[in-house]
């Protein structure tokens, strides 16, 4: 076989195994796709479903090619059908039959194809095994080295492994640089034909969450709970807390002595992103007053899913916030669909004491009597 010996290559599993820290099945599996690519180049064409089976102890190989049974005098492919009468002893429409071919060299553009499948795969079968490792940091936050940076993601090395931080996981506004440090949330591990991604996040409201974790002690032993969060990136944030413990200040916890816990949040997110951190209450109409803050609610009605919140005229574009924020954050976070309304606020008239009742109806009798 040119430039492919298959005795070589069933003698390098083990090795390619050790090397790669990849199971021998996977190597195996590696190498036998490699042995059907390259059979399809010398004997067959793209459109067949080839599979190859190679013998470690022997060094010998055969492949597969499966076909698909219809009926006879029917116009086919012969890549992927064949006809019933063809097709052998107890084959019936529909089944899929194997026909058997004796691997026994390959020319050299197909084993340098072979090699090429070689290559790839187990570049792909290491990324997928570093890739595996990282299944159990899915939601914690990592700290990598930005390695490029191009127009629609940016590539982060995080020394084991390398993941993409998307457009739409970046923060709005945030600039990236080569060699910076940064951290990130592991968002997910996006798996397709092609192999595994990483996928890193600055933008998801769960990394502002485990910034807040890595800064109050009091979420580990429970004393303070974060019960929702709403983020709209690089603009503003507003998260719901309480606390478990009678007497505890939930909101002053996350807040810290001097503001240092939410400044150093704010300090990795950037200090153009504002944090609202307000009680969360499970009285619906208590818990939209707190999620609206900083505005002042006068009045909340429910009705299904849905809220009125009335404020004064002053306290309208509070409540609404720029371009809606205020309001649409707060939608968020109470997970109730939230309009603002006008009213006028209730003018409480001043009660009169008994010594004023009775000098205002002296004075009225007096003027009536002058006027008779």
């Amino acid at each position: 076989m040119e430039n492919l010996d298959l005795k070589q290559m069933s003698a390098m599993v083990d090795i390619i195994s050790e090397e790669k820290g990849l199971p021998k099945e996977t190597v195996l599996d590696v190498i036998e796709q490699a042995i059907a690519a390259a059979w399809r180049k010398d004997n067959g064409d793209r459109d067949m479903n080839v599979r190859a089976t190679l013998n470690t102890k022997t060094g010998e190989a055969d492949v597969f090619i499966a076909r698909e049974v219809i009926e006879d005098d029917v116009a086919y492919n012969p890549s992927t059908e064949i006809p019933l009468k063809e097709a052998g002893k107890g084959a019936k429409l529909g089944d899929i039959v194997e026909e058997k071919h004796k691997v026994t060299e390959f020319g050299r553009v197909a084993a340098q194809t072979a090699k090429q499948v070689v290559i790839q795969r187990l570049r792909e079968a290491e990324n997928d095994a570093v890739l595996s490792a990282f299944e159990d940091k899915i939601g914690s936050i990592v700290t990598g080295t930005i390695a490029r940076v191009e127009p629609k993601l940016v590539r982060i090395d995080l020394s084991r492994a390398s993941g993409i931080m998307p457009r739409s996981e970046q923060i709005d506004g945030e600039h990236y640089s080569v060699g910076q440090r940064i951290k990130v949330l592991i968002k997910n591990i996006e798996r397709n034909e092609r192999g595994a991604q990483l996928i890193l996040s600055r933008a998801s409201a769960d990394f502002v969450e485990e910034l807040f974790r890595q800064e109050v002690p009091e979420l580990e032993n429970n004393t303070v709970e974060i019960r929702g969060i709403a983020r709209e990136a690089g603009r503003r944030t507003k998260i719901a807390v309480m606390s478990t413990v009678p007497g505890v200040d939930p909101v002053g916890t996350f807040v810290g002595g001097r503001g240092i816990r939410v400044s150093a949040v704010m300090n990795e997110i950037g200090d153009h992103e504002k944090i609202d951190i307000v009680n969360w209450s499970d009285n619906i109409s208590e818990y939209i007053r707190e999620a609206l803050n900083p505005a002042e609610v006068i009045k909340v009605e429910i009705d299904d899913k849905k809220a009125k919140v009335y404020v004064s005229p002053e306290q309208q574009s509070i409540a609404i916030g720029k371009q809606g924020q205020n309001v649409r954050l707060a939608s968020k976070l109470t997970g109730y669909e939230i309009s603002i309304e006008l009213t006028k606020p209730v003018v409480k008239k001043k009660k009169q004491n008994v010594e004023d009742s009775l000098l205002s109806a002296i004075e009225e009798n007096e003027e009536a009597t002058s006027e008779e």
